[in-house]
């Protein structure tokens, strides 16, 4: 009888040792799939606020042009602020903004000027 009772109790010990060992090995795995699918969440979380803004670059169409066609208010900017300046080369947009390529003691540099010759800070 003690033998009987001893059989019956190590295959209900087996039966539950199976069992528990196929509930942690859900449980591991839930906890992984769900780690896992938190991690993504947490890397992928980025909220744009009006403040960081979009900067779009439109770059602008400059024409090159002779530099003796350059309106004399432009010119007279260019011999009054630059008076050591080599004019390289003219260019003009639609909105007449001129982009003059010049020297300036061997360093080469590039000005904006509007056609009052007005200067222009451009990046």
């Amino acid at each position: 009888m003690a033998r009987l009772f001893h059989i019956i109790i190590s295959k209900h010990i087996r039966i539950l040792t199976l069992n528990i060992i196929k509930i942690m090995k859900k449980v591991f795995l839930t906890a992984a799939v769900l780690l896992g699918g938190l991690s993504t969440f947490a890397t992928s979380n980025v909220v744009m606020t009006p403040a960081d803004g979009i900067i779009i670059n439109v770059q602008e169409e400059y024409k090159e042009i002779k530099t003796d066609s350059l309106p004399q208010a432009v010119k007279d900017a260019l011999a009054a602020d630059f008076q050591t300046a080599t004019l390289d080369k003219a260019s003009v947009n639609d909105k007449e903004e001129y982009k003059l390529e010049i020297t300036v003691d061997g360093a080469a540099s590039i000005v904006y000027a509007d056609k009052e010759g007005n200067w222009i800070e451009k990046e």
